[in-house]
Formats: structure tokens, C-alpha cells, sequence
């Protein structure tokens, strides 16, 4: 749930490019979309995908009908505004279980139709809202082993601290937990790559001798997330140091059995 942190916009969202859902968000942050009246559902972004071209004047009878228009490129503010808004009724004390499309779209100043555009449910947005408050994901290598681990850990360090930091971020999770649909969703597609990246780590470490060979990647991972696990998930208030994560992984490479005496 972490990285550095980036710039955040009045609602505590990260600023940064637009992107499709299902990566991380970052459209420009304090924009607001404009509600288009007359236009197709309401939708800031203009007309929806798939609406007929004009036949030009003159044109034979039998000529095959042009390519249909595309829609317009989504609209960056747009996203920005629905990020926004489902923020917005969040600190203004609105339960996650009770906010709906309508409430979010009317609130964003877009119709409902521009949301399903990019998000196929409430739960895909919310784990984007989600997504966009904490901070972003280390870029990595994908090539080292114990220096993208050394990322990866101090990710999820930084992600408790926004946790800790964030009265807002800190119930948002609480009520996840509660939502199964919903936690299962944020699990899916942010824990379980998350896990999967930091194993591959370890593969790669141990491939290039860093760590034991006959030890199971999986445990040998489990070694080194469960340590910042544990501060920062079930120990909420231990004290998250700016040298954990190299303390953890100096722990464990060293091992824990006194030295030898002389």
C-alpha cells in the first residue's frame, strides 16, 4: 500500500498523467471536469465511440458508409474530477457502501456514463481512489536482485507512514476489509503483483548468488516482507525508521545465531 511520495493535488492525490484503469492513477491533479448538457450521457469526454459519420454531399448511391467516429480521447480532467469527487465525499464523512454512481458522477459534474467508461464497477474505482492516494510504486530494475528488494521494502515502509500520516487512507482500508468484494479486488490486482514482483526479486538474487539456493523463494520472501509486515500492519505504533529495510535485509544475511566466540 507505498514508494516515494509524490505532489498531491487539495484532496491528497498524486499529480501526474492520465492512464487507463487497472495503472496507477495520475491524471492533473485540480481540474474539474465541465458537465456537457445535450452531449451523449452527459459525458465531458464528447460523443460516444461508434457514432455514424456524415455521408459527404455528392457521394454515389451504394458507396460503402465511412469509418464511424471515435469518441474523443478520454479526458484527463474528467478522471481528475471523478478521483476527486469520490475523495471529496470520503472527508466529508460518506461510507463507501453508500456512495453510488450517481453520487459520484453528480458530484464529479460528468454523467454516469463517463465513469463506466473507466471503471466496469464501484469497486474498480474505489481501488483506483485508493491507488492514487498512496504513494507510487518504486520503478525497479528488473534486472537486480537485493537492490530492487531494498525498493520493494522501503515501498512498503513509506506506504505505512502514508497510512499512518492519512486519517482518511487509514479508515478507507478499514472499511475495505469489511467489503469483501472489494478487497478482493484491490488484492487482486495491487497486493498480489505487488508479491509477485518482490518474488521474482528474490529469484534473481538467488540466481545471482546474493542468497541461499535451497532454501524455497517463497519462504526466503516471506523472510523479508514479514519483518515490515509486522511494523507496519500489526504494530502500528512501531517505529518505521528510514534504515529498516536495510536493517532487515543486514538481519537476515548475517543471520541471527551469535557470532562465534574465540
Amino acid at each position: 500500500m507505498q514508494g516515494q511520495d509524490g505532489e498531491r493535488d487539495r484532496h491528497g492525490a498524486r499529480n501526474g498523467g492520465d492512464r487507463s484503469p487497472g495503472t496507477s492513477v495520475g491524471a492533473p491533479g485540480g481540474a474539474s471536469a465541465r458537465a456537457s448538457a445535450g452531449t451523449a450521457a452527459g459525458s465531458p469526454d464528447g460523443a460516444p465511440d461508434g457514432t455514424a459519420a456524415e455521408v459527404p454531399p455528392g457521394t454515389p448511391p451504394g458507396t460503402p458508409d465511412p469509418e464511424p467516429r471515435r469518441g474523443r480521447p478520454r479526458s484527463a480532467a474528467a478522471e481528475r474530477a471523478i478521483l476527486d469527487a469520490v475523495i471529496a465525499l470520503l472527508e466529508a464523512g460518506e461510507p463507501l457502501a453508500g456512495l453510488s454512481i450517481e453520487r459520484i458522477a453528480r458530484t464529479a459534474g460528468v454523467g454516469k456514463a463517463t465513469i463506466y467508461r473507466r471503471w466496469s464497477d464501484k469497486e474498480e474505482l474505489f481501488v483506483d481512489v485508493v491507488r492514487d492516494m498512496e504513494p507510487d510504486d518504486p520503478p525497479v530494475s528488473g534486472a537486480e536482485g537485493l537492490a530492487d528488494l531494498r525498493l520493494m521494502l522501503e515501498s512498503l515502509r513509506t506506504r505505512g507512514l502514508a497510512q499512518r500520516s492519512s486519517a482518511l487512507l487509514h479508515n478507507i482500508f478499514a472499511q475495505m476489509k469489511s467489503h469483501p468484494k472489494l478487497w478482493n479486488e484491490y488484492h487482486g490486482t495491487v497486493i498480489a503483483p505487488r508479491r509477485l514482483a518482490m518474488v521474482e526479486a528474490v529469484r534473481r538474487a538467488v540466481a545471482a548468488g546474493e542468497l541461499r539456493d535451497d532454501l524455497d523463494v517463497e519462504l526466503i520472501d516471506d523472510l523479508f516482507v514479514g519483518p515490515m509486515l509486522v511494523r507496519t500492519v500489526h504494530r502500528p505504533d512501531a517505529p518505521l525508521p528510514d534504515d529498516l529495510a536495510d536493517r532487515i535485509i543486514t538481519a537476515l544475511l548475517q543471520g541471527l545465531a551469535p557470532a562465534a566466540r574465540v
